[in-house]
């Protein structure tokens, strides 16, 4: 068996463990990154850049449809095969050349294989032709291995042989209909991309779209997807699935019936972690790491969990977010360097926790940070909820003939500081930024006043609720 040895074995080559890799070796230390698939992960190749490719094009057809002078260009249907080149085009047509010449670039070793650890400090790695190599680590092992889509028992469903959401996004060929099991993220996604497509869509839904965000976001995010020609049922299960010749068949809780030519799955994730050795070193396969704040596995002090896999927070941007906390401290503490473990010091990832962005790409843009109203006062703050229609700013009418979108800010009553807000409405995901930086920065209130926006934006709605503050507080 060959050997070899490192300061630190990273295992998952996709965006959370490149930024770990990438830090570490910035900071002196000797890295492999050990990969079994494509390096770059899922992001590159099967999540976040292909379904933003899916959704781009028909997003744009109805932006133009909705402005005069721009709408009468608009002659012919979306070109869907245009789409989809666009699509593998993105994806590198699932090849990572440039992807591994990064890690080359950055001085990061790559260890093609399976890898799984023996161990304390130890991982084995099968290569495809089934030679085995042991690497072991002089400080420290990062799981990077990200998690995958979860298959509900259903009996019947594995039969059918759905889609996970691998498959919606690297289709390629576009089913005539598709049936979605599930409500969140992905499912509201790939129901806006297929249904432009002019696939017939149908969702069950176990309670409402969007359930973490607020209500409005998904009552919004329905209505858009209905005026598709989506249709959404809520409030049901889907309790058995089977096959005939040509399609498949969802028997619903409700005696209802789904009929479709390919079902999607997007019912939520579960950790790639059952095959890599966890019971080697004391740990529960197939189950999330817990860790502290530096992604130090609990009760461990060589071992690391970032991204997915920790359960903090499953978005590729958060998992980034760990990498470079993780990827630094691993370094400082080889070094035997001061650790910032504080608040909001470098080498932990405070913003974790109630802190956190995320964009879900339908049609309107659902974009928020922090906590919602429901969140605050489950929590007992004393908040104030402030809503405005983004209809009503000036930039709005600049934007789009047909503007629709809502917005809602919760201020922290008792410090003056905003800890949530949402934007729904068109290309919303760009004022993201803005209010995760008065979030996290804890900007009080009275000093957004100077923060003035620019006219004519939708970035005036921040205007407007600072004047709602002002007259509800007077």
């Amino acid at each position: 068996m060959a050997q070899a040895e490192y300061d630190l074995i990273v295992i998952g080559a996709g965006a959370v463990g490149e930024n770990v890799a990438e830090r570490a070796v910035a900071g002196g230390m000797s890295t492999v990154i050990i990969e079994s698939e494509l390096v770059g992960g899922d992001c590159s190749y099967w999540a976040c850049m292909p379904s933003k490719a899916l959704l781009r094009s028909a997003a744009a057809v109805r932006a133009a449809q909705n402005l005069d002078g721009a709408k009468q260009a608009v002659t012919g249907d979306l070109d869907v095969a245009g789409v989809l080149r666009r699509r593998n085009w993105i994806t590198s047509d699932w090849h990572d050349d440039g992807q591994v010449r990064w890690l080359e670039d950055a001085g990061i070793e790559l260890a093609r294989g399976h890898g799984a650890l023996v161990g304390a400090k130890r991982v084995a790695v099968t290569g495809q032709d089934g030679a085995v190599t042991e690497l072991t680590a002089r400080h420290a092992v990062a799981i990077c291995t990200g998690s995958a889509a979860m298959l509900p028992d259903i009996p019947g469903l594995r039969e059918i042989d759905p889609w996970t959401s691998r498959d919606a996004t690297s289709a390629r060929v576009v089913p005539r209909s598709l049936a979605i099991i599930g409500g969140g993220v992905v499912a509201c996604e790939m129901a806006t991309a297929y249904a432009g497509f002019g696939t017939k869509v149908t969702m069950a839904v176990h309670s409402r779209l969007l359930g973490h965000n607020e209500p409005f976001a998904g009552d919004a995010v329905r209505e858009s997807l209905e005026g598709m020609g989506v249709t959404v049922r809520t409030g049901v299960g889907v309790i058995r699935a089977h096959r005939t010749d040509r399609n498949a068949v969802l028997t619903l809780s409700d005696g209802g019936r789904i009929v479709a030519e390919q079902v999607l799955v997007a019912t939520g994730r579960v950790p790639r972690t059952g095959d890599i050795g966890l019971e080697h070193v004391g740990l529960t396969p197939a189950d999330w790491l817990s860790v502290d704040d530096t992604m130090l596995v609990a009760g461990s002090d060589w071992l690391y969990a970032v991204g997915d896999v920790n359960h903090r927070a499953l978005l590729t941007h958060q998992g980034k977010y760990q990498a470079r906390a993780a990827g630094d401290v691993i370094a400082a503490r080889a070094a035997g360097n001061a650790v910032a473990d504080g608040p909001w010091g470098r080498h932990v990832a405070t913003a974790d926790h109630g802190y956190v962005p995320q964009v879900t790409f339908t049609d309107p843009e659902v974009a928020s940070v922090g906590v919602t109203e429901a969140e605050a006062r489950a929590a007992g703050r004393r908040i104030r909820v402030l809503d405005y229609d983004l209809a009503w700013v000036a930039g709005a009418s600049a934007h789009s003939d047909r503007y629709r979108g809502q917005a809602r800010a919760i201020v922290d009553e008792d410090r003056r500081v905003l800890i949530g807000a949402t934007f729904v409405g068109p290309d919303v995901g760009e004022m993201l930024q803005s209010a995760t930086i008065a979030i996290v920065g804890e900007v009080p209130i009275d000093r957004l006043w100077h923060a003035v926006p620019a006219y004519p934006t939708v970035s005036e709605v921040w205007l407007r609720w600072l004047e709602a503050y002002g007259r509800d507080s007077a």
